[in-house]
């Protein structure tokens, strides 16, 4: 079961992964008071459905000011989403997320899969975040660093390490994403998950990691054995 970003985002948080502040709203008047509740001036209005693509379709707007973020919410919300992923329908979009701005300095990308073949939880990185990794993975494969995980014995320093220097962070923010590696691991196992994608997962001015988009799918059976997610399914 796929879950959407700001469920996804939930679970991040829960384990001290670092995400933007954001709020869901299935309405142009629960938008601006996300918006308004969130503070700043600056704020992204995403459509939350499961597709990848969303900014190139629309699904993803830059609002800076109240009346904008009204004006996107209501653009998005009752709409069909058109990406490259989904068919010529599109996906329904009836939440928006409502998202505090974030001090983007790079954009890279990150997912987990389960490499059945090998029994093993696969991390797959690349410092070319933003992009669809098929396309790096067509034109640029150097740029991607797989690190395979062998269950007994669990996610290793120089893994962490590996990944790191293929991201081409600096050694403070090495330090940092040893933090969210070591994180996002442990939650794949906890929650039984058989993907994860982070993209982009970026460095800000500041020099944090944070996760600007979420995509988790788990297996259904996970579901019903832990109720913690299995709430998330309806948030009401």
């Amino acid at each position: 079961m796929n879950l959407h970003e700001y469920q996804s985002k939930k679970i991040f948080s829960d384990y001290g992964i670092q995400v933007p502040r954001g709020q869901v709203a299935e309405t142009p008047e629960e938008a601006v008071a996300a918006a308004e509740a969130l503070g700043g001036t600056l704020w992204v209005v995403k459509a939350q459905v499961h597709a990848g693509g969303r900014g190139k379709a629309g699904g993803v707007k830059l609002a800076k000011t109240l009346d904008e973020v009204r004006d996107y919410a209501a653009g998005m919300l009752g709409q069909q989403l058109v990406t490259p992923q989904t068919d010529a329908e599109g996906l329904p979009i009836e939440k928006v997320y409502i998202e505090s701005g974030s001090n983007i300095d790079r954009e890279l990308y990150l997912s987990m899969v389960v490499n059945r073949d090998a029994r093993k939880v696969a991390f797959i990185v690349s410092a070319d975040g933003g992009m669809d990794i098929e396309e790096v993975a067509e034109k640029t494969p150097e740029r991607i660093t797989t690190v395979n995980i062998a269950p007994e014995v669990g996610l290793a320093e120089y893994q962490i390490r590996d990944m790191a220097y293929g991201l081409e962070l600096t050694k403070p923010q090495m330090k940092a994403f040893a933090k969210v590696a070591r994180a996002l691991y442990q939650m794949f196992i906890d929650i039984d998950a058989s993907q994860v994608e982070i993209n982009p997962l970026i460095t800000t001015g500041e020099g944090e990691i944070v996760a600007l988009d979420a995509k988790i799918n788990i297996e259904e059976h996970a579901l019903y054995r832990q109720s913690a997610i299995a709430e998330l399914r309806d948030p009401s």
